[in-house]
């Protein structure tokens, strides 16, 4: 990976862009949250962890609005 994050980083990422190709939408705080099996305040976390680096863009307020901002190539497989 091309970018500088930690390996449950790199399955968030994973896990948003995969979600997002399938789905045609991005997930909600509360499908990670399913996903990973994790409190909604890890997951918020994370979110706002991976958008203050730069891996992701998002409109506050707005559900569903995450984008990942690497290239399919720069993620690793989602485990």
């Amino acid at each position: 990976m091309k970018r500088d994050c930690t390996p449950r980083q790199g399955q968030y990422l994973a896990f948003i862009y995969y979600y997002t190709k399938l789905n045609g939408r991005p997930p909600a705080e509360a499908d990670m949250q399913r996903y990973f099996r994790v409190s909604p305040p890890t997951v918020h976390q994370m979110v706002l962890n991976l958008e203050e680096r730069g891996l992701i863009t998002r409109v506050p307020g707005e559900p569903r609005s995450i984008r990942v901002l690497l290239s399919r190539e720069e993620l690793p497989d989602l485990e």
